[in-house]
Protein backbone atom coordinates (compact mmCIF):
# COMPACT_ATOMS: atom_id res chain seq x y z
CA UNK A 1 0.00 0.00 0.00
CA UNK A 2 1.43 3.34 -1.12
CA UNK A 3 0.86 7.03 -0.37
CA UNK A 4 -0.94 8.94 -3.11
CA UNK A 5 -1.87 12.56 -3.85
CA UNK A 6 -5.12 13.02 -5.79
CA UNK A 7 -5.12 16.49 -7.33
CA UNK A 8 -8.12 17.95 -9.13
CA UNK A 9 -6.88 20.57 -11.58
CA UNK A 10 -10.27 21.58 -12.98
CA UNK A 11 -10.03 22.76 -16.58
CA UNK A 12 -6.37 23.13 -17.47
CA UNK A 13 -4.71 23.79 -20.80
CA UNK A 14 -2.61 20.99 -22.22
CA UNK A 15 0.80 22.63 -21.95
CA UNK A 16 0.31 23.57 -18.29
CA UNK A 17 -0.77 20.01 -17.51
CA UNK A 18 2.28 18.64 -19.30
CA UNK A 19 4.61 20.89 -17.29
CA UNK A 20 2.93 19.77 -14.05
CA UNK A 21 3.37 16.13 -15.05
CA UNK A 22 7.02 16.61 -15.97
CA UNK A 23 7.77 18.25 -12.63
CA UNK A 24 5.98 15.59 -10.59
CA UNK A 25 7.50 12.82 -12.70
CA UNK A 26 10.98 13.99 -11.69
CA UNK A 27 9.99 14.27 -8.03
CA UNK A 28 8.40 10.82 -7.94
CA UNK A 29 11.16 9.08 -9.89
CA UNK A 30 13.77 10.50 -7.50
CA UNK A 31 11.74 9.72 -4.37
CA UNK A 32 11.19 13.34 -3.32
CA UNK A 33 7.37 13.27 -3.50
CA UNK A 34 4.79 10.47 -3.34
CA UNK A 35 2.91 9.27 -6.37
CA UNK A 36 0.09 11.43 -7.69
CA UNK A 37 -2.96 11.27 -9.91
CA UNK A 38 -4.12 14.45 -11.62
CA UNK A 39 -7.80 14.60 -12.60
CA UNK A 40 -8.86 17.35 -15.00
CA UNK A 41 -10.44 18.49 -18.24
CA UNK A 42 -8.74 20.16 -21.19
CA UNK A 43 -9.94 22.83 -23.61
CA UNK A 44 -10.32 21.53 -27.18
CA UNK A 45 -7.06 20.02 -28.47
CA UNK A 46 -5.83 17.20 -30.71
CA UNK A 47 -2.77 15.27 -29.53
CA UNK A 48 -0.54 12.86 -31.41
CA UNK A 49 1.50 10.09 -29.81
CA UNK A 50 5.08 9.24 -30.66
CA UNK A 51 4.14 6.97 -33.57
CA UNK A 52 1.02 8.72 -34.86
CA UNK A 53 0.34 8.42 -38.57
CA UNK A 54 -0.23 12.06 -39.65
CA UNK A 55 -2.91 10.81 -42.03
CA UNK A 56 -5.10 10.02 -39.04
CA UNK A 57 -5.70 13.75 -38.57
CA UNK A 58 -8.47 14.50 -41.05
CA UNK A 59 -9.20 18.14 -40.20
CA UNK A 60 -8.22 20.74 -37.60
CA UNK A 61 -11.31 22.92 -37.89
CA UNK A 62 -13.95 22.21 -35.26
CA UNK A 63 -17.71 21.92 -35.87
CA UNK A 64 -18.06 25.70 -35.55
CA UNK A 65 -15.14 26.37 -37.90
CA UNK A 66 -12.70 27.28 -35.11
CA UNK A 67 -9.17 25.98 -35.59
CA UNK A 68 -8.18 23.28 -33.07
CA UNK A 69 -4.60 23.11 -31.86
CA UNK A 70 -2.71 19.97 -32.92
CA UNK A 71 0.31 18.95 -30.82
CA UNK A 72 2.73 16.04 -30.79
CA UNK A 73 3.48 14.65 -27.37
CA UNK A 74 5.66 12.04 -25.67
CA UNK A 75 3.06 9.36 -25.00
CA UNK A 76 2.23 6.09 -26.68
CA UNK A 77 -0.81 5.57 -28.84
CA UNK A 78 -2.03 7.40 -31.92
CA UNK A 79 -4.05 10.59 -32.33
CA UNK A 80 -6.86 11.53 -29.94
CA UNK A 81 -9.10 14.45 -29.03
CA UNK A 82 -9.37 16.09 -25.62
CA UNK A 83 -11.96 18.65 -24.65
CA UNK A 84 -14.61 19.81 -22.18
CA UNK A 85 -16.81 17.06 -20.80
CA UNK A 86 -14.00 14.50 -20.90
CA UNK A 87 -12.42 13.24 -17.67
CA UNK A 88 -8.64 13.13 -18.01
CA UNK A 89 -6.52 11.15 -15.56
CA UNK A 90 -2.73 11.51 -15.41
CA UNK A 91 -1.24 9.01 -12.91
CA UNK A 92 2.40 9.65 -11.98
CA UNK A 93 3.33 6.24 -10.58
CA UNK A 94 6.60 4.55 -9.71
CA UNK A 95 6.34 1.14 -11.36
CA UNK A 96 9.47 0.02 -9.53
CA UNK A 97 7.19 -0.25 -6.49
CA UNK A 98 4.61 -2.11 -8.59
CA UNK A 99 6.59 -5.01 -10.00
CA UNK A 100 8.03 -3.21 -13.05
CA UNK A 101 5.01 -4.48 -14.99
CA UNK A 102 3.89 -2.04 -17.66
CA UNK A 103 1.26 -4.35 -19.14
CA UNK A 104 -0.31 -4.95 -15.72
CA UNK A 105 -0.49 -1.19 -15.22
CA UNK A 106 -2.35 -0.72 -18.52
CA UNK A 107 -4.79 -3.50 -17.67
CA UNK A 108 -5.33 -1.95 -14.23
CA UNK A 109 -6.27 1.38 -15.81
CA UNK A 110 -8.76 -0.35 -18.07
CA UNK A 111 -10.19 -2.30 -15.13
CA UNK A 112 -10.59 0.86 -13.03
CA UNK A 113 -12.61 2.56 -15.75
CA UNK A 114 -14.72 -0.52 -16.41
CA UNK A 115 -15.54 -0.88 -12.72
CA UNK A 116 -16.45 2.82 -12.49
CA UNK A 117 -18.79 2.44 -15.47
CA UNK A 118 -20.33 -0.62 -13.85
CA UNK A 119 -21.25 1.54 -10.85
CA UNK A 120 -23.66 3.47 -13.11
CA UNK A 121 -24.91 0.25 -14.76
CA UNK A 122 -22.93 0.61 -17.99
CA UNK A 123 -21.44 -2.61 -19.33
CA UNK A 124 -18.02 -2.23 -20.94
CA UNK A 125 -15.23 -4.43 -22.23
CA UNK A 126 -11.70 -4.58 -23.64
CA UNK A 127 -10.86 -5.43 -27.23
CA UNK A 128 -8.11 -7.92 -27.99
CA UNK A 129 -5.10 -6.19 -29.52
CA UNK A 130 -6.20 -2.68 -28.45
CA UNK A 131 -5.83 -0.55 -25.34
CA UNK A 132 -8.90 1.29 -24.03
CA UNK A 133 -12.49 0.61 -23.01
CA UNK A 134 -15.45 -0.10 -25.28
CA UNK A 135 -19.22 -0.41 -24.86
CA UNK A 136 -21.78 -1.95 -27.19
CA UNK A 137 -22.39 1.56 -28.56
CA UNK A 138 -18.75 2.47 -29.17
CA UNK A 139 -15.42 3.31 -27.56
CA UNK A 140 -15.78 5.35 -24.39
CA UNK A 141 -12.22 5.61 -23.04
CA UNK A 142 -8.76 5.97 -24.58
CA UNK A 143 -5.45 5.24 -22.86
CA UNK A 144 -2.00 6.45 -23.85
CA UNK A 145 0.93 6.56 -21.47
CA UNK A 146 4.59 7.48 -21.32
CA UNK A 147 7.18 5.80 -19.09
CA UNK A 148 10.68 7.00 -18.21
CA UNK A 149 12.83 5.52 -15.44
CA UNK A 150 9.86 3.23 -14.67
CA UNK A 151 7.74 6.26 -13.74
CA UNK A 152 4.53 6.91 -15.65
CA UNK A 153 3.02 9.99 -17.29
CA UNK A 154 -0.09 10.73 -19.35
CA UNK A 155 -2.97 8.29 -18.82
CA UNK A 156 -6.64 8.01 -19.74
CA UNK A 157 -9.47 10.03 -21.27
CA UNK A 158 -13.05 9.02 -20.43
CA UNK A 159 -15.93 10.60 -22.35
CA UNK A 160 -18.54 11.81 -19.86
CA UNK A 161 -20.51 14.57 -21.60
CA UNK A 162 -18.10 15.19 -24.47
CA UNK A 163 -19.15 16.84 -27.75
CA UNK A 164 -18.53 13.79 -29.91
CA UNK A 165 -18.51 15.79 -33.16
CA UNK A 166 -14.86 16.65 -32.48
CA UNK A 167 -13.88 13.01 -32.98
CA UNK A 168 -14.93 13.40 -36.62
CA UNK A 169 -11.70 15.40 -37.09
CA UNK A 170 -9.56 12.29 -36.59
CA UNK A 171 -9.36 8.52 -36.82
CA UNK A 172 -9.48 7.97 -33.05
CA UNK A 173 -6.40 6.08 -31.87
CA UNK A 174 -5.66 5.35 -35.53
CA UNK A 175 -8.60 2.92 -35.78
CA UNK A 176 -10.72 3.16 -38.94
CA UNK A 177 -14.48 3.37 -38.36
CA UNK A 178 -13.97 3.78 -34.62
CA UNK A 179 -17.24 5.12 -33.23
CA UNK A 180 -16.81 7.11 -30.03
CA UNK A 181 -19.51 7.37 -27.39
CA UNK A 182 -20.06 9.34 -24.17
CA UNK A 183 -21.48 8.26 -20.84
CA UNK A 184 -24.26 10.85 -21.13
CA UNK A 185 -25.27 9.44 -24.50
CA UNK A 186 -25.44 5.90 -23.10
CA UNK A 187 -27.33 6.86 -19.94
CA UNK A 188 -29.75 9.17 -21.71
CA UNK A 189 -29.48 11.87 -19.07
CA UNK A 190 -26.91 14.55 -18.16
CA UNK A 191 -23.87 13.71 -16.08
CA UNK A 192 -20.91 15.99 -15.41
CA UNK A 193 -17.20 15.28 -15.04
CA UNK A 194 -17.35 16.59 -11.45
CA UNK A 195 -20.10 14.10 -10.61
CA UNK A 196 -18.14 11.15 -11.98
CA UNK A 197 -14.72 11.98 -10.50
CA UNK A 198 -15.48 10.41 -7.05
CA UNK A 199 -16.55 7.16 -8.72
CA UNK A 200 -13.37 6.87 -10.78
CA UNK A 201 -11.23 7.92 -7.84
CA UNK A 202 -12.73 5.19 -5.63
CA UNK A 203 -11.67 2.50 -8.09
CA UNK A 204 -8.25 4.03 -8.72
CA UNK A 205 -7.60 3.98 -4.97
CA UNK A 206 -8.64 0.34 -4.68
CA UNK A 207 -6.93 -1.04 -7.78
CA UNK A 208 -3.69 0.91 -7.30
CA UNK A 209 -3.67 0.06 -3.57
CA UNK A 210 -3.37 3.57 -2.20
CA UNK A 211 -2.87 3.64 1.55
CA UNK A 212 -2.70 7.29 2.60
CA UNK A 213 -4.57 9.58 0.22
CA UNK A 214 -4.22 13.36 0.26
CA UNK A 215 -6.76 15.17 -1.89
CA UNK A 216 -6.20 18.65 -3.31
CA UNK A 217 -8.47 20.98 -5.24
CA UNK A 218 -6.53 23.32 -7.51
CA UNK A 219 -7.14 25.62 -10.41
CA UNK A 220 -4.37 26.39 -12.88
CA UNK A 221 -4.46 29.41 -15.15
CA UNK A 222 -2.42 29.58 -18.34
CA UNK A 223 1.31 29.90 -17.68
CA UNK A 224 0.97 29.74 -13.87
CA UNK A 225 1.53 26.75 -11.60
CA UNK A 226 0.35 27.16 -8.00
CA UNK A 227 2.90 26.30 -5.30
CA UNK A 228 0.63 23.52 -3.98
CA UNK A 229 1.20 21.58 -7.18
CA UNK A 230 4.96 21.52 -6.61
CA UNK A 231 5.34 21.19 -2.89
CA UNK A 232 4.66 18.29 -0.51
CA UNK A 233 1.35 18.66 1.32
Amino acid sequence: MLDMDFINLGRTNYQDALEIQEYRHHQVSTGVLPEAIYLLEHPHILTMGRRTNPGNCLNTNGPDGTSIELVRTNRGGDITYHGPGQLIGYPILDLRQRGNDLHLYLRNLENCLMEALSDVNVESFKRRGFTGVWTSKGKIASIGIGVRRWTTMHGFALNICTDLRYFDLIRPCGISDCKMVSLTEILGHPLTVAQFIPIVQKHLRATLQCKHVIQHQNQVSSGFLTPLLKQPA
